[in-house]
């Protein structure tokens, strides 16, 4: 078997309804391993696993707001109630509120802090404590190159990207001892809802259509938007035996954008 394989291993999948979500879900699913499907938006993950051909008993999907413990918890004990078993999660889940930092509002802060950053921590902890109990598994936090270079009228998204970066760096170094490897991703320049959302929300400030802008937000080095299944190939191989020596990294998956 091949190293970079996850033949018979289980991968939770938050924020999987769409956008990088299915492009994890359906590199994890070519690379041989299982998925399960998590989302605040059942139906959409639902939807989504018949897009990519998940039927009967190969669908495990779970309602969850990552920012509530016992929602991530009763999602963990799900997965393992279906699949006997779970090798690692993929904490993808995320949400951004465009504004200037000016205008910028308390909840509004505080929900991109609470999904982005807190989601993260709690998946990875209700994750870790089987993996450790298990002997180990993988775990890769979906950040940005927001959270290296950040964007104007994102000051709490490139915030919540950086404490990702952070927290990758710090579970690393504490469940290494238990066989836990964690590292993240900084995706930029994804074809996803989100960056379209992006381009419509400066469009009218910047005067440009909506529509252009999209087109110009691909990496210059590629000339065009990166694929959520290029995204989620990177991932797939993160969790992979192959990346066993890669640890607590931040790796860009931006085409270039970001050089360091």
């Amino acid at each position: 078997m091949s190293a970079t394989s996850l033949e018979g291993r289980v991968f939770l999948v938050t924020g999987a309804a769409g956008g990088i979500g299915e492009g994890i879900t359906r590199a994890v699913l070519e690379a041989g391993g299982m998925p399960a499907l998590v989302d605040v938006d059942l139906e959409g993950a639902g939807a989504m696993a018949r897009r990519v051909g998940l039927t009967g008993t190969s669908i495990a999907a779970f309602r969850a707001d990552v920012s509530d413990a016992g929602e991530v918890e009763r999602a963990v004990e799900g997965t393992v109630e279906h699949f006997g078993r779970i090798d690692g999660a993929v904490n993808n889940a995320g949400v951004v509120t465009l504004d200037e930092a000016w205008e910028a509002t308390g909840p509004d802060w505080n929900h991109q802090l609470e999904i982005n950053v807190t989601g993260s921590f709690l998946v990875a902890q209700a994750v870790g404590k089987r993996l450790k109990a298990s002997g180990g598994g993988s775990i890769v936090n979906v950040a940005s190159n927001c959270g290296k270079v950040g964007y104007r009228n994102m000051a709490a998204y490139n915030a919540s990207k950086s404490a990702v970066l952070g927290l990758t760096r710090s579970l690393s170094m504490e469940w290494a001892e238990h066989g836990i490897n964690v590292n993240a991703v900084c995706p930029g320049g994804v074809d996803t809802p989100m960056l379209a959302g992006v381009a419509e929300w400066l469009s009218p400030r910047l005067d440009i259509p909506s529509d252009e802008l999209l087109g110009s937000m691909g990496p210059a080095q590629l000339g065009r938007r990166i694929t959520p299944m290029e995204v989620g190939r990177v991932i797939a191989f993160l969790l992979s035996d192959a990346a066993h020596i890669i640890r607590g990294q931040a790796i860009n998956v931006d085409g270039g954008d970001t050089w360091y």
